[in-house]
């Protein structure tokens, strides 16, 4: 642990606290402030031409060492007020797969009639983003958080920090944000299993099979091209919707992606792994796949929705 780390985690320890309240503004008692090693080493300079200057009694060198103290002086007040007042929001992660660099936006306002400029945000030591914002205005950063295993993500306080303008200090605030996001099991490409069970629904009300026609609906994201009623479509093509054919009393092959048919021999997150394999292949395919794990079943459905729901299912499996 280098000495930021350590003066990071004993302010957090001091004066870290829940934040509750929406939305965080940095304000005295949240930043903080030390001299960078570029600092040490300035001061280390400006000491010892002190001491030159009165061992020689140099009027100009103490002129410098003064002119030099003011402008070090003045970096470090610049530097706590790149961060002084910024106001802080959470937005949404998406879900992301175990492996992958998850993405938590943070709004931030700049409420002042100053730029801010060169913020570092960043998750512990995970990959810091800078970012610039102009007076007055309002910016997104998207901070990146590595994930590792499956489940729901938490990431901890985000940090904020600036060395500007002159690298000399390092000001940071370390606010806790309430963000999470949903991390699913890394797939694993495998074929799909073949004990799927077939169903006829028989004219079943809410199912669309391929036989008989029945009429038409606005196309859905989902829907496949080959059912687009063309014709019905080209009569108004400017003003109707795309329209796609339902059909009645067919057959729609229901594939079940079992716990129980993922190969014996394996653990847990090998399974859901293989699992979340299979859901994103039925997906590719358009079946009617539904999901059975110990004490939770989905049933059958296809879609961006029901995809979702399965893997979120795989990732909060306990």
């Amino acid at each position: 642990m280098d000495l930021t780390e350590f003066f990071d985690a004993a302010a957090q320890r001091m004066f870290g606290r829940d934040d509750e309240r929406l939305p965080i503004v940095l304000d005295r008692h949240r930043v903080f402030i030390l001299p960078t090693g570029a600092g040490v080493l300035y001061c280390v300079v400006l000491l010892t031409m002190l001491i030159g200057a009165i061992n020689y009694n140099l009027s100009l060198g103490h002129a410098l060492v003064f002119l030099l103290t003011g402008l070090g002086l003045v970096a470090m007040v610049h530097t706590f007020r790149n961060l002084f007042d910024l106001s802080i929001t959470p937005g949404r992660a998406e879900p992301v797969f175990a492996g992958e660099t998850a993405l938590f936006t943070l709004h931030v306002d700049n409420r002042r009639q100053e730029a801010r400029r060169s913020l570092e945000f960043s998750f512990g030591r995970n990959r810091r983003v800078l970012l610039d914002i102009p007076a007055g205005e309002r910016a997104s950063v998207a901070v990146p958080f590595v994930t590792a295993r499956r489940g729901r993500l938490e990431p901890g306080r985000v940090t904020l920090a600036s060395h500007y303008p002159l690298g000399l200090f390092r000001a940071w605030a370390s606010p806790l944000l309430p963000m999470s996001c949903l991390v699913y099991p890394k797939p694993v490409d495998a074929p799909l299993p073949t004990h799927s069970s077939s169903q006829k629904n028989s004219g079943r009300l809410g199912k669309s099979g391929r036989e008989d026609f029945s009429g038409l609906r606005e196309r859905q994201p989902n829907d496949s091209p080959r059912h687009i009623a063309w014709k019905a479509v080209a009569r108004d093509f400017d003003h109707r919707p795309l329209l796609i054919k339902q059909f009645d009393g067919g057959a729609d092959e229901e594939l079940w992606l079992d716990w129980n048919l993922a190969p014996d021999g394996r653990d847990v997150e090998a399974r859901l792994s293989i699992l979340a394999g299979w859901v994103l292949a039925a997906e590719r395919e358009r079946c009617r796949y539904g999901l059975r794990l110990p004490g939770r079943s989905i049933a059958p459905d296809h879609g961006p929705a029901h995809r979702d729901a399965c893997l979120a299912a795989l990732a909060l499996h306990a």
